[in-house]
């Protein structure tokens, strides 16, 4: 079997099945991947990406099919396995321990002799290699999330991996780091005559990016094809199953330069919503961030009117995820306020903000967004505790009620309502705290990076439940990475750089050139 037409093949996957009771993860899937190619998979949220990655690196037993690699049947039964054969996977959600270092990070697994200058030139060299510098002395827990990608990219390559699986790669990455990630990756795949499955809901990435993709929907392969020989616009309609929207899907797809953003996207109704006589919901006055004796926010003012979308756009690491551990309540500011509907919140007092009216899609939904032990039903419930208890405890037939409610509202697909949240797809896990939060009908919702990993029609939904927030009176906030986005959604866009908010402008005097300035640090 050699669906590429000839090209040596580096591994295969024949009638790959898998259940999980009554639902098919995996529904006998062929997928072939060759040498020197960057393979791309795509899918929606639970199409079985995840659970065919974890059969081939021999964390899921398959019920079904089998690998041939090298040209010959393998078993894969354990992780150990699969390295040793020469697998690699860097997945989408981090796996450091925060409190080591990077070089700590980087050597886990490791036996024998630990070199600590021997492990942090290896680390100097690989990130110099790939393009991904990092300080192997520096702690996990001080880095921003692209730098924590870095870490995690440098732990698989050291390892020359044969066949490396990116599951999600650039999500927080910024473009220009993403770039250079797929020219490095091109050049080894090349010379080295590697493999790369590269998993992604960025269709214009995946489009750029890989030689031949392949597309899986509720576990079946539905779409196989040479990457030219297709187009973004075929790949979503196959993911979705359905024709779809470039322009209301634009920020999953890429396909929309910024200029056409501004000219085609600043409908009425944002333009509208910027209006200087609607009173501001939330607002934030002076506020200081200090984190080990480093200034991440500074000074930072910003006010967010009833009804308004405004976006915080800026490259990753300028202390958007610091501000939004603060509005989650997780971090107090070293000095400043935050009011809600014009009273100061007591910043001192867990949970103020959210007894205030705030609500908030945090940017790591693992680390503060949900319980990935708790069910769905108790996930769901977290902000109708009052609602939901009875004499002495609370009461699981309400519980359940206000979880079927909001399941069937926001869509949320789940194998049962006790079912652990862990084993819900991410974009379901997304809905989820999406529907929690403006089911206890917040006056202001902060989400933070909403749509990071999701496909595109979680995309077109999240849109939706933002979109509808504003328009019933909500003021929110998206702190984004994604230019696309914030030009698709907000009505006025804050640039923060180094901590800093250095300019606000409306929709209409949004130009690629202007918000580049400000990104930079300049006057626009």
């Amino acid at each position: 079997m050699d669906p590429a037409g000839g090209a040596a093949s580096a591994l295969q996957l024949l009638g790959i099945t898998k259940s999980y009771g009554s639902v098919v993860a995996c529904d006998a899937v062929d997928l072939a991947i060759n040498k020197g190619e960057i393979h791309g998979l795509l899918g929606e949220n639970g199409a079985g990406k995840s659970t065919l990655m974890k059969i081939l690196l021999g964390l899921v037993h398959r019920d079904a099919g089998s690998i041939v690699y090298g040209g010959k049947p393998v078993e894969i039964n354990t992780p150990q396995v699969a390295a040793a054969l020469g697998l690699g996977m860097v997945h989408q959600h981090f796996s450091l321990i925060e409190p080591l270092r990077v070089w700590e990070n980087v050597i886990l697994g490791d036996v024998g002799r630990i070199d600590r200058l021997a492990a942090c030139r290896q680390v100097e060299e690989v990130g110099l290699r790939y393009g991904l510098p990092i300080n192997p002395m520096a702690r996990v827990e001080q880095l921003s999330a692209g730098e924590r990608q870095r870490v995690e990219l440098i732990k698989c390559l050291r390892r020359d991996p044969a066949v490396l699986i990116l599951d999600e790669p650039t999500s927080v990455l910024t473009q220009a780091e993403s770039a250079e990630l797929f020219s490095v990756l091109r050049r080894v795949v090349q010379e080295e005559n590697r493999a790369v499955i590269l998993i992604s809901h960025k269709l214009a990435e995946i489009t750029a990016a890989t030689d031949r993709v392949t597309v899986l929907s509720k576990g079946r392969v539905v779409f196989q094809s040479a990457t030219g020989d297709t187009t973004a616009t075929e790949l979503a309609r196959q993911m979705v199953g359905r024709e779809v929207s470039l322009r209301a899907e634009a920020a999953a797809l890429g396909v929309l330069p910024v200029e056409q953003y501004r000219v085609e996207l600043a409908s009425a109704e944002q333009v509208e919503s910027a209006s200087p006589d609607r009173p501001a919901a939330l607002r934030l006055r002076e506020l200081e961030v200090d984190v080990g004796g480093v200034a991440v926010v500074k000074r930072l003012s910003l006010d967010v009117r009833a009804g308004e979308i405004v976006g915080l756009y800026g490259v990753e690491g300028n202390g958007q995820s610091t501000l939004g551990d603060v509005l989650s309540g997780l971090v107090q500011p070293t000095s400043g306020s935050i009011e809600l509907g014009g009273v100061p919140v007591e910043l001192n007092r867990p949970g103020a903000l959210q007894r205030a009216g705030l609500g908030i899609v945090p940017e790591d939904r693992h680390r503060c967004g949900v319980v990935l032990d708790m069910s769905v039903a108790e996930n769901l419930s977290l902000k109708a505790l009052g609602d939901i208890g009875g004499r002495h405890l609370l009461s699981r037939r309400k519980m359940h009620a206000v979880a079927r409610r909001l399941v069937a509202e926001f869509n949320i697909v789940a194998p049962s309502l006790d079912a652990p949240v862990r084993s819900v797809s991410g974009g379901n896990q997304q809905r989820l705290v999406v529907a929690r939060e403006l089911s206890a009908n917040p006056t202001v919702l902060v989400a933070a990076q909403p749509t990071r990993g999701l496909d595109v029609a979680a995309i077109e939904d999240m849109y939706l439940r933002l979109r509808e927030a504003a328009s019933s009176g909500v003021a929110v906030l998206l702190i984004s990475t994604e230019l696309e986005e914030v030009m698709e959604l907000c009505s006025r866009v804050a640039v923060i750089s180094s901590g800093r908010i250095t300019g606000v402008l409306s929709i209409v005097e949004a130009t690629a050139e202007r918000l580049g300035m400000l990104v930079g640090g300049m006057a626009a």
